[in-house]
């Protein structure tokens, strides 16, 4: 049976062997990785997926500030194992992690990733069309959703900054 709740305490090393087996190390050349590094994901907004005791997913919402439009949520990354895909896991990771960011008064979330696959969450380029990431990124794949009715992205400018929490 798959589950899906939010990441506990001791789910680093396993969380991190399945982002090697489905990422590699490319996952850490990436734009958004200079915006986790050395961060504490947002409190109670990182989720992983199991199948009885085996992580086969994981997402996890960061805090970031998205220039003039303020606090935001970067989310990512998004990774489920690869015998999972298509199974709907990742699509679980994500309405979790979306639905939890608007249930705890966040008002947006962005990320770089597949246009096709977060439409169906929402995500879409213009709300996020003036905003830059630090380092090089691919602009048709930076993407917003906002959350609640209130616009808090359009017209925004800026780069994407850090601003959680530091790991110790």
């Amino acid at each position: 049976m798959i589950t899906i709740d939010r990441e506990g305490a001791n789910a680093h090393i396993e969380r991190e062997k399945l982002l090697d087996r489905v990422m590699g190390p490319a996952r850490f050349g990436k734009s958004s990785e200079i915006l986790r590094r050395n961060r504490r994901p947002a409190d109670g907004l990182a989720f992983v997926a199991f199948e009885d005791t085996h992580m086969i997913g994981t997402v996890r919402l960061w805090n970031i500030s998205a220039g003039n439009a303020g606090a935001a949520l970067l989310l990512g990354p998004l990774a489920v194992d690869k015998i999972y895909s298509g199974s709907g896991v990742g699509a679980g990771l994500v309405y979790a992690a979306l639905n939890a960011a608007q249930a705890s008064g966040h008002r947006s979330v962005l990320l770089v990733g597949d246009p096709q696959y977060y439409a169906r969450f929402g995500f879409h380029a213009e709300p996020a069309s003036n905003l830059l990431m630090p380092g090089d990124f691919d602009r048709h794949r930076f993407q917003a959703i906002q959350l609640g009715n209130e616009d808090v992205l359009s017209g925004s400018t800026g780069v994407l900054r850090a601003t959680g929490a530091m790991i110790h």
